[in-house]
């Protein structure tokens, strides 16, 4: 049984902040990585005694977030795609997991939520709205392979069974700022979120290692079935100024029958009269 986890960092215990976690000048960075690495061997862990044979991880976080040290031997590490969507991920994989994923752009009581960048307001496929989780997720149900866990924040758990109802899901934190915020700019996104409540990394590794063998063996024995999608597939992403004063933009892209070519086309932002 073969396994994708896709990584994440915003979405992992302990992680508090966007200034001084996630990137590599911020203070504490290294600590971040050091957690995000611990919660990624827990579901290791809980993926080979649930019947893995094989797992890759994939460093899904913009500037890295996996601490290669520190990583659990029997994995493959990857990092670097040329056409980024699917990462790597191929018909060869039974299932796709994710760890320290963050709840899409503009989710109320989430913390640290965003789509791709805190530039967006929203992103769609067919008119759903969808995150990172969903974008990987749809790309994977175009290869047959179902979505089977994810670990982050409790608004990312809500989301991520509000698209595969039969995802395993494991919550570390859970974030307390109620609304929206579709009126901020980028730069105040960026901040709004930061207010969560955290489980101590010990706590939240175990969690993660119970609730990943328990998806592990169901991946094993029943199969959930793969995100239903069907073509012509239309992308619609919605984006916020830069700074006060300046317009929303759209784009919209649409592709015949295949949602992987949709997630790598570029955007042609229009503003938004």
């Amino acid at each position: 049984m073969r396994i994708m986890l896709m990584t994440d960092l915003e979405g992992v215990a302990g992680v508090k902040n966007a200034e001084d976690w996630i990137c590599p000048h911020s203070p504490y960075y290294a600590t971040a990585t050091k957690l995000l690495t611990a919660e990624a061997n827990a579901a290791v862990e809980g993926f080979f005694a649930g019947g893995a044979t094989y797992v890759q991880v994939a460093d899904g976080h913009g500037a890295g977030g996996i601490d290669i040290e520190r990583l659990d031997p029997r994995v493959e590490y990857a990092r670097g795609w040329p056409e980024a969507w699917p990462f790597h991920l191929d018909e060869g994989f039974d299932g796709v997991a994710w760890v320290g994923q963050h709840a899409k752009a503009s989710t109320e009581l989430a913390h640290l939520p965003h789509t791709q960048s805190f530039r967006y307001v929203d992103l769609q496929v067919n008119g759903v709205s969808i995150g990172e989780l969903g974008q990987l997720a749809l790309c994977a149900s175009e290869l047959g392979i179902p979505p089977f866990f994810a670990s982050g924040d409790v608004a990312l758990t809500k989301e991520a069974v509000a698209l595969a109802p039969d995802i395993v899901t494991c919550a570390v934190k859970r974030g307390v700022t109620r609304g929206s915020g579709e009126e901020c700019t980028m730069a105040e996104y960026e901040r709004r979120n930061s207010g969560a409540v955290h489980f101590p990394p010990a706590r939240a590794c175990a969690a993660i290692r119970k609730a990943a063998e328990a998806a592990a063996w169901k991946l094993k024995r029943n199969p959930p079935p793969v995100v239903s999608v069907e073509a012509p597939f239309e992308r619609v992403a919605v984006l916020r100024p830069e700074e006060s004063g300046q317009p929303r933009m759209v784009a919209r892209e649409s592709h015949p029958d295949s949602v992987i070519e949709l997630m790598r086309m570029p955007m042609d932002t229009q503003p938004i009269a």
